[in-house]
C-alpha cells in the first residue's frame, strides 16, 4: 500500500487526542469516520471538531466553503465493525492502558480490512506489545500525535519489531501529507524520542524536591527569563499526576533511577497536583503564579537541563532509536516550543561545557542516569 491509496481513516476514540487527529485528516482533505463506545462520547468529539473548525474559519485559515466541506467528509459510529469496515488507514487514540489497547486491536483486525494499517496514538507504551494482540504484526505501528493534535506538528511514527518498512512509510506520507512534521522512530523503546529526552529534567526536578533547596520557585526564577514557562510551573500546568505517572513509568522499562521521590509523591497524596486542582508547587487560584525573578538560585542554569537533553539523545543514536542527530532535532524542535533541537543547542554552546554541566548534576545526584554517556565524552574531547 501506498498514502495515495488511502481514503478513509478511521479513528477510534473521541477524546481530546481522538477528535484533534480526526480534525487533522479532514482538513487534509480526507474522509474520516471517528468512533467512541457511546454516542454521547461521540457527540462531544464532534462539538470538538466544530469548535477547531470554527476557529480556523473565524481567523480566516479555512473559508466556509472549507468547513463545509470538512464536515461533508466525516462521519461517526459507535459501533466499531461499521467503523472500520472500509477504513485504509485505523488511529486508536482511547486511553494509555496496554489491556484496554490490545483489546481494541483485537477486536481491529478482526474487523478492519486485511490490508488496512492499524496505528496505535500511545505517548510510552510498546508497540511491540500492542501489535502482539493482532495476527497483522506488519502492518501495526505507532502514531504518536501531540496535544493538541490540530495544532502541534510532530507525528513519531514508530516501528515495532515487526512493522514493515511499507506500513511506517504509508504513516510518514500521510503526516506530511496533513502538514505534519513526521520522524520514523526507527526501534521501539519507551518514551520513543520526544518524551525519552525530557524525561531526565523530570528526574532532575523529583531530586531536587527531594533534596529541599532549591525551593520550586528559586529553582524556575533562574529560568523564566528565557522560558515561556519554568520546570516546576509547566509539571504544574501539565499535572503533577501526569508527571509521576511518566517517572513511574519509566522507572519500570527503563532504570529503577526514575523512580519518584517521595516529596514528589507528597503533592499526588495531598491532591495538590497544579492547574487543575487550583494548587500545586504553586498558587494557580487567581490564574498562572507570579515568580519572583529575585529568588533565581545561582545552583542551577539552563546549560544543566540542556546537557541531560543532549545526554539522553546520545544514547537514542547508541540504541538505534533515532536514524541520526538530526532526526532527533527535528522532533525535539516540532514537539515543544524549543525553536531548535538538543544536538544543533550543544554544536552551538560546546560539548566540553555541557559535559562539565552534566558532571555537576551527577555528583549533586549520582545516578546512573545523569552519568555521561561514551558519545557525550568523545564530543566533548
Amino acid at each position: 500500500m501506498k498514502a495515495e491509496n488511502v481514503k478513509r481513516i478511521a479513528v477510534i476514540g473521541a477524546g481530546d487526542m481522538g477528535h484533534g487527529i480526526a480534525t487533522a485528516f479532514l482538513l487534509g482533505g480526507f474522509a474520516v469516520t471517528m468512533r467512541d463506545i457511546k454516542q454521547e462520547f461521540v457527540d462531544k468529539g464532534v462539538a470538538g471538531i466544530k469548535s477547531s473548525l470554527d476557529r480556523f474559519k473565524d481567523r480566516g485559515k479555512i473559508t466556509p466553503e472549507a468547513y463545509d466541506d470538512a464536515l461533508s467528509r466525516l462521519k461517526t459510529a459507535v459501533e466499531l465493525d461499521e467503523a472500520v469496515k472500509d477504513a485504509d488507514f485505523v488511529i486508536e487514540a482511547v486511553p494509555e492502558n496496554l489491556e484496554l489497547k490490545q483489546s481494541v486491536f483485537t477486536d481491529l483486525d478482526k474487523f478492519a480490512p486485511k490490508n488496512a494499517i492499524l496505528a496505535t496514538n500511545t505517548s510510552n507504551i510498546s508497540v511491540t506489545d500492542i501489535a502482539s494482540a493482532t495476527g497483522r504484526a506488519d502492518k501495526v505501528i505507532g502514531y504518536h500525535f501531540f496535544n493538541p493534535a490540530v495544532l502541534m506538528k510532530l507525528v513519531e511514527v514508530i516501528k515495532g519489531d515487526q512493522s514493515s518498512d511499507e506500513s511506517a512509510q504509508v504513516g510518514y506520507d500521510l503526516a506530511k501529507k496533513i502538514g505534519k512534521v513526521p520522524v520514523i522512530v526507527q526501534k521501539d523503546s519507551p518514551g520513543f524520542i520526544y518524551n525519552r529526552v525530557n524525561e531526565p529534567t523530570l528526574l532532575l526536578l523529583s531530586k531536587i524536591l527531594e533534596a529541599g533547596s532549591p525551593s520550586p520557585e528559586e529553582f524556575d526564577a533562574a529560568f523564566k527569563p528565557i522560558m515561556p514557562m519554568a520546570p516546576f510551573e509547566l509539571m504544574d500546568y501539565v499535572g503533577i499526576d501526569i508527571a509521576v505517572h511518566g517517572l513511574n513509568y519509566f522507572a519500570e522499562v527503563v532504570s529503577e533511577d526514575y523512580k519518584p521521590s517521595d516529596a514528589l509523591n507528597a503533592y499526588l497524596e495531598s491532591g495538590n497536583l497544579g492547574k487543575k486542582t487550583g494548587k500545586g508547587f504553586y498558587d494557580w487560584s487567581a490564574g498562572r503564579p507570579n515568580i519572583d525573578l529575585s529568588k533565581a538560585t545561582s545552583e542551577f542554569d539552563p546549560n544543566h537541563l540542556i546537557a541531560l537533553q543532549v545526554n539522553e539523545a546520545t544514547k537514542l543514536l547508541e540504541e538505534g532509536v533515532a536514524a541520526d542527530a538530526g532526526q532527533v532535532d527535528l522532533a525535539m524542535a516540532n514537539g515543544g516550543g524549543a525553536p531548535i533541537g538538543p544536538f544543533a543547542l550543544a554544536d552551538g554552546i560546546g560539548y566540553p561545557t555541557l559535559l562539565e554541566k552534566l558532571e555537576e548534576v551527577h555528583s549533586k545526584f549520582p545516578l546512573d542516569i545523569f552519568k555521561p554517556t561514551k558519545m557525550m565524552k568523545e564530543k566533548a574531547e
